[in-house]
């Protein structure tokens, strides 16, 4: 099973599992750690390979690219590593990765974190659009 490894800023990563466990349920599968203001990179790279050391299968959200969290798995992906990395976490991404785990399918994290952001306003004008024609 593929296991998820949430990185962000603060206690993002945190709360973004907490959150998908309350749609999903317990996820041990999923994996945080956060960046936090006493770390800097080399420690943070640490913090980082002592969660994956035990992992053979698994993907990284970052919350965004070209902070430290993304930066210090990018500089092992270009030593050569072989990690999955995507940057722009968010909550539809994590379900994703449950549901597509669940049912042993691959997944495009990008194109559903991407059809998770829309602005609520126009939805509800469709909605009232799709009442006047009634």
């Amino acid at each position: 099973m593929k296991k998820l490894v949430l990185i962000s800023h603060g206690n993002f990563c945190v709360e973004l599992k907490k959150s998908a466990e309350m749609i999903m349920g317990p996820q041990d599968n999923i994996y945080a750690i956060p960046l936090l203001p006493e770390d800097g990179p080399e420690s943070y790279l640490k913090k980082f390979q002592d969660v994956v050391k035990e992992l053979d299968d698994y993907v990284v959200f970052a919350d965004l690219m070209g902070g430290t969290p993304a930066n210090t798995v990018a500089k092992e992906i270009m030593k050569g590593k072989d990690i999955e990395l995507y940057a722009g976490a968010n909550l539809p991404m994590v379900i994703e990765f449950v549901n597509s785990n669940m049912i042993n399918q691959p997944s495009n994290y990008v194109d559903v974190a991407r059809s998770g952001i829309l602005k609520v306003n126009d939805e509800i004008s469709l909605d009232d659009d799709d009442e006047d024609d009634e």
